[in-house]
């Protein structure tokens, strides 16, 4: 029942219309019990046309104009501000109104049903503002219960990602020179002659100082970032040797600006682990930085195997996944992919 219909859940749909069902039915019961006893036909009663002469058209008049007014107020005008939308309603109750009585009639007379007449057609005008002012109520209360409970539950997920970032954080702090002092012992054994595994020790030293740089702070420099992307693809190209390619192309004048730490890595090492690493002619990787509207905006591109599913890139391991949702409740962004021309993958956001 989770599935939906222009964006409504079909659990919903089906109970708004149950709910008008019902109503006409009550309707139509309420018209034979006040109906004088000599002249009541329980067997007519049941009959289809009985209830839509009754009741069923005018109550399938009101809904298709309920759903006309919800659809202005609660979609097309849903980013208004709340008493402007409520003020929509002086105009939606009387064209209500006026359709569930006036053109009631109007159809009624003009296929051969019967409606109230004389001092009766009051009802037609009070049992319609009636379900009105109740209906969209309930509708206003309802939306508010659900964006209610959508805060509560980001507020929920925002709570717990900064416990995991306080422990990740406490943790971290608990000995980092133990592992400096590890880094350094090891490069020391190295013997001279084998100055390049010294050199990525080294380097491997530096990456694991700017994480621990990354889950004390909340933002950094765009260069401090890329700094920390380039010494880890610098690695990765020890192992790919001339397989693997790098482009950086951010201006100078970015390079000031803040952003969350290890928001690229994730990234860049999905690009090398699922894009580069399957092809045996390796492949390049182009990080590009611009400004658009006072945004930053990031691509990074390879010219890897691809993804042909895009919705399985998540599931391709918790960095990436991670990455959206700090996205998703920091700048409320995305990640956007699509397909790298001529092949590989682009990966898109903004901040």
């Amino acid at each position: 029942m989770n599935k939906r219909i222009f964006g409504i859940r079909v659990i919903e749909i089906l109970i708004f219309t149950g709910i008008y069902f019902l109503l006409s039915v009550v309707y139509h019961t309420a018209i034979l019990f006040n109906t004088p006893l000599k002249y009541r036909d329980y067997s007519d009663y049941l009959s289809i046309r009985s209830w839509f002469d009754a009741a069923g058209l005018q109550y399938v008049i009101m809904f298709v104009i309920t759903t006309i007014v919800w659809v202005v107020i609660f979609r097309l005008c849903k980013r208004w501000p709340i008493w402007d939308r409520l003020a929509l309603h002086v105009a939606g109750l009387p064209l209500f109104i006026f359709f569930a009585w006036k053109v009631y009639h109007y159809v009624c007379e003009l296929i051969g049903f019967t409606h109230l007449t004389g001092s009766g057609e009051v009802w037609d005008l009070y049992i319609p503002m009636l379900i009105y002012l109740i209906q969209f109520s309930l509708l206003h209360a309802y939306e508010y219960y659900v964006i209610n409970q959508r805060n509560i539950q980001a507020e929920m997920e925002l709570k717990n990602i900064a416990l995991k970032s306080e422990l990740s954080a406490i943790k971290a702090q608990l000995n980092p020179h133990f592992l400096y002092n590890v880094f350094n012992t090891i490069n020391a054994s190295v013997p001279k002659e084998m100055e390049d595994t010294r050199e990525m020790i080294a380097e491997l030293a530096d990456l694991f100082r700017y994480q621990l740089k990354a889950s004390r702070e909340d933002l950094v420099s765009l260069k401090e970032e890329l700094n920390f992307v380039s010494q880890y693809l610098k690695l990765e190209q020890r192992r790919f040797e001339d397989r693997l390619s790098i482009y950086i192309d951010v201006p100078e004048e970015l390079l000031s600006r803040k952003i969350p730490p290890m928001l690229l890595q994730p990234l860049v090492e999905n690009s090398v682990k699922h894009g580069i690493s399957p092809l045996v002619q390796g492949g390049e990787i182009t990080i590009i930085v611009r400004e658009k509207a006072a945004k930053l905006v990031f691509e990074i591109n390879d010219t890897g195997v691809g993804i042909a599913n895009k919705e399985n890139i998540f599931n391709l391991g918790v960095g990436i996944s991670n990455t959206q949702k700090r996205l998703q409740k920091m700048y409320n962004s995305t990640l956007q992919f699509s397909d790298n021309i001529p092949t590989g993958l682009k990966v898109y956001f903004e901040l």
